[in-house]
């Protein structure tokens, strides 16, 4: 073998074997850096883990003990109620312990059950804010329709909703806002306290017919004897008699009958429409 070939093997060897080092160095190499990623990767993981808990163990995610103790709590807000005192609300709440879980984890379930026993509360929604921890409860009311007062001086005692719920006097008085039909009863003969929707629409039927045949506003239904009942309205009374399904027809004299009564220079005690032939009494 020549000199010239021998220095090309040995080159060749050379070059080899430093290639051969490489190539070991560099899936060295890459073998530490798997392990560094993936050292990197599990304190990545454990610092979420170790973060996630101290953020889930936070104050801010839970409701203070002391959220039902005032209405005026920085942590609770009662909206929306206009018949129900935001009290009796936070006195519905206290029925349950505050939860201690974080927010998040919390079933309102519980506190919706206890402020739905209050009768004039149609429904309840509890929404949920974190950071800070708080809840918004957003009251649904029952909408009164008709009032219950014993005399014609009296404030009322009682009311109906539009759904024929009785709800007593903790709930009274009701906001001037709401349109009402005030029915004068003693409860004697037809106890207000048996009377179904039907009933209560009816009156409300009466009123609003009434109040669209006169144009005039009904001030209140007397209904002391329910088989002679009359209906105020600035003008003059109203005498219907027994409320049966003729009512709505005699009502229908109205706009005939009222400009009538303006004319006469006598006080006209009531406008009778009992009978076929409407006529007024004049006041003695």
């Amino acid at each position: 073998m020549s000199d010239d070939n021998k220095a090309n093997s040995k080159y060749y060897r050379n070059h080899r074997l430093k290639q051969v080092k490489m190539q070991r160095q560099v899936r060295i190499t890459e073998r530490r850096l798997g392990r560094l990623r993936m050292i990197y990767k599990l304190i990545i993981i454990m610092s979420m883990i170790i973060l996630g808990l101290f953020i889930l163990k936070m104050p801010q995610w839970r409701l203070p003990s002391n959220t039902f103790d005032s209405v005026n709590s920085k942590s609770l807000e009662i909206v929306n109620n206009h018949i129900v005192p935001s009290q009796k609300v936070l006195s519905a709440l206290r029925r349950t312990q505050v939860p201690t879980k974080p927010l998040f984890l919390v079933k309102t379930s519980s506190l919706k059950e206890s402020i739905l026993k209050l009768d004039p509360i149609k429904d309840v929604y509890i929404r949920r804010f974190w950071l800070p921890a708080r809840l918004q409860v957003v009251i649904i009311e029952r909408t009164p329709m008709v009032t219950i007062s014993p005399n014609i001086d009296s404030p009322p005692i009682a009311f109906f909703t539009t759904d024929g719920k009785l709800i007593g006097r903790d709930y009274l008085p009701l906001d001037a806002s709401y349109d009402t039909v005030k029915v004068i009863t003693y409860g004697v003969g037809d106890d207000y306290r048996s009377w179904n929707l039907d009933k209560i629409t009816t009156f409300k039927k009466i009123a609003t017919m009434i109040e669209s045949e006169s144009g005039e506003t009904v001030e209140y239904i007397d209904y002391r004897d329910p088989k002679d009942v009359y209906v105020k309205i600035p003008t003059v009374n109203i005498r219907l008699g027994s409320i049966n399904s003729s009512v709505f027809d005699k009502i229908q004299r109205l706009p005939s009958l009222i400009p009538q009564v303006k004319m006469i220079n006598k006080k006209v005690k009531y406008l009778d429409l009992r009978w076929d032939i409407s006529y007024m009494k004049l006041a003695e």
